[in-house]
């Protein structure tokens, strides 16, 4: 199905796309298409939406479950935008969201659905998965000047922190965090304050009423959280390589930074268990 608009979208998505699990990818380029497309279509969503600028070249041989919607997401708040849209259009669903060149991971993912993921969430009375950006790299910078490297991309393996989530007054709000490190914290100076940040809740439920806000935050406050009250939850984790793009289009950070590579650096092997034992990511109750 070819959405040639958001309203488009909004007004045929619930007769078009099937009871879900809808994952959304947002081509803010043309770097990676295919490999984020297979990748996400190995854990069995019920549909995958591409979202991208009508004039943008998808490939032609798509799966029949591979749609598209035409949206410039280059544009100011163009997420938030395309997320209510998608509320609006699939009220009860479970919707995912990623850009090209970034790819998702959760526990046991090798042998499990995102289908049985979501089940097990929604038994836990989650509407939400929290996911943590881990920033993807090539050791070589010369033969990969793009900032991509899928045969030998690498990620830190360590140096992130998580930092309270304060409201406007000051105080911590419960179970809400920021995360931090990375690219995005190794060259911050490059990096504007509001897109340092790791945790991304990039599975939700589109429930009644939800909206998503300019600061990419959900106007309910329990969406925003990494947890329930009672007990930790299962966690998700999306290997991505925009931050590593990003660094390399910006002329003021092209010029100065001759490698991402550093003591802390490991070789990323494309599993959900190298997350697992870093804590990138966690099972919770789920085993």
């Amino acid at each position: 199905m070819h959405f040639t608009s958001l309203s488009m979208l909004k007004a045929q998505a619930r007769q078009s796309l099937g009871a879900g699990p809808v994952g959304l990818i947002l081509l803010d380029d043309g770097v990676e298409v295919e490999s984020t497309i297979a990748h996400h279509l190995g854990f069995g969503f019920g549909d995958l939406v591409l979202v991208c600028a009508a004039e943008m070249d998808v490939p032609v041989d798509l799966a029949p479950n591979v749609h598209r919607a035409d949206y410039d997401v280059t544009r100011d708040d163009a997420l938030p935008t395309v997320i209510n849209t998608v509320i609006k259009a699939l009220p009860g669903q479970w919707v995912y969201y990623c850009y090209n060149a970034e790819y998702l991971f959760y526990p046991f993912c090798e042998n499990r659905s995102v289908g049985e993921m979501l089940t097990f969430m929604t038994e836990e009375r989650r509407d939400t998965v929290m996911t943590h950006l881990v920033d993807l790299y090539p050791q070589d910078l010369a033969g990969h000047p793009g900032g991509v490297d899928r045969q030998n991309a690498h990620f830190d393996r360590s140096g992130y922190y998580t930092l309270a989530r304060e409201d406007a007054t000051g105080h911590a709000i419960e179970r809400q965090i920021d995360l931090y490190g990375g690219l995005r914290w190794r060259f911050e100076e490059h990096i504007g304050s509001k897109r340092q940040q790791l945790n991304r809740v990039s599975f939700f439920r589109a429930v009644p009423g939800l909206e998503m806000l300019v600061d990419r935050s959900f106007n309910i406050a329990e969406f925003n959280t990494f947890a329930c009250p009672w007990h930790n939850n299962l966690t998700a984790a999306i290997g991505s390589f925009r931050t590593a793009k990003a660094l390399r289009r910006n002329p003021g950070s092209r010029h100065v930074i001759d490698t991402f590579h550093c003591p802390q650096s490991e070789r990323f092997n494309w599993q959900s268990q190298q997350l697992l034992d870093l804590g990138l990511m966690e099972p919770g109750q789920w085993f």
